[in-house]
């Protein structure tokens, strides 16, 4: 299985390719429009949320509400598009006033300059225009095709916010991600500790104010995949590397750890590691899960768990210095429409990207041309793993 993504900022629409999906998965269009709408969602974003109202159209690759086995193409449409036509038209040469949004003020973290040396881009709106964030509203649709599919094979997957700025809310860190659901549909942080909802709020109402921006840390936790997901047989086979590799490919983030990470290099071995039991009911399990669910590289049947850290936005409305590429002065940074954070929406980001890279390895073990005959096979293997 693989995906493509396609589609600027401001350009007529977002595209995305899925290919090597199997057939005979029952998909449901509402259900990826609510991941859209919850990714649109959350304290702390910016007005451009309040202009688009993101659904997704699939134009190839489903018949009757069923996957056919074919690539799936889906289209996400840009409605801030109608104010922007002319900027972002692909068939008009350039022109005075169809340059008139140029960007020539790099912003202090973002892709733009670094972009705009790399491609030869005069214009650094050629660089932010795909560099934006608004691409990921395509992988969290690309990602709800593959949690319905996971759901299928009874395996499930939650984002969610644990970290807001300086504020921490850790909350005993349940690995059940149906209690983990419950408590965090209840506010608009993603949180699971309503109490802690008017002091966040104040924090990013504060920082709007300041003009400047906040970042934080999610945690992901996925329940009952099988034990064995992945490979110790070469460095590129590991399934925690591809997570990582894959978190880190989302706009912003900064660090990934897997399990306590970076809290385990402070402790002995003896209470880093999970101890392992067995018996005939549940096969083989842990009496922790200190690891994330996997030793070796590979997925040990207990649940996963994945932090990602992510830093501020880069666009802050009180300007950092920078230097204008056209004359070489010292001036403010360009500003675009942005958020006071995105930390909530990348929580739906983040779970969408492990989703879609779970799925990519369920596919690579075992034979996926059509959902029942997986089915089989993972129950299948499932059995034999427990009878180890």
């Amino acid at each position: 299985m693989n995906y493509l993504t396609a589609g600027e900022s401001h350009g007529p629409q977002l595209t995305g390719i899925l290919e090597g999906f199997p057939a005979g998965v029952e998909i449901d269009i509402e259900q990826i429009n609510q991941q859209l709408s919850a990714r649109q969602g959350g304290y702390g974003r910016g007005n451009r949320q309040k202009i688009e109202h993101d659904a997704v159209q699939i134009v190839g690759g489903v018949r009757h509400q069923k996957t056919l086995g074919s690539p799936i193409a889906l289209m996400i449409n840009n409605i801030d598009h109608a104010h922007w036509s002319k900027i972002m038209d692909p068939s008009s040469i350039e022109t005075k006033q169809n340059t008139l949004r140029k960007v020539t003020r790099p912003r202090p973290g973002h892709a733009d300059l670094v972009g705009g040396m790399k491609y030869r881009q005069h214009d650094l709106r050629n660089v932010l225009e795909r560099s934006s964030a608004r691409e990921t509203a395509m992988r969290v649709a690309i990602g709800a095709i593959c949690k319905q599919l996971l759901k299928q094979l009874d395996i499930s997957i939650v984002g969610y916010v644990e970290q807001i700025g300086s504020i921490k809310v850790l909350g005993g860190r349940s690995t059940d991600s149906e209690t983990i659901m419950d408590k965090i549909s209840q506010n608009d942080l993603r949180i699971i500790d309503n109490q802690r909802v008017t002091e966040i709020h104040e924090l990013i109402d504060k920082t709007k104010k300041n003009g400047d921006t906040l970042g934080g840390i999610i945690r992901v936790v996925v329940n009952n995949l099988p034990a064995g997901l992945g490979s110790y047989t070469g460095w590129n086979t590991k399934l925690d590397a591809k997570l990582a590799a894959a978190v880190m490919g989302i706009n912003a983030m900064k660090g990934v750890s897997i399990g306590d990470g970076f809290e385990v290099a402070g402790q002995f071995g003896s209470q880093v590691m999970d101890p392992i039991t067995w018996d005939k009911t549940s096969g083989w399990t842990r009496t922790s899960d200190n690891l994330g669910g996997f030793e070796g590289g590979m997925t040990n049947g207990m649940p996963v768990v994945i932090f990602a850290a992510m830093k501020p936005i880069p666009t802050l409305y009180k300007a950092l210095q920078t230097v204008n590429i056209e004359t070489h002065l010292q001036q403010k940074a360009n500003v675009e429409r942005s958020d006071t954070t995105a930390i909530v929406p990348a929580s739906i980001v983040v779970e969408s990207v492990v989703a879609i890279e779970l799925t990519k390895e369920i596919l690579e073990t075992f034979e996926g041309s059509n959902l029942e005959r997986l089915k089989r096979q993972i129950a299948d293997y499932r059995q034999e793993v427990r009878n180890f």
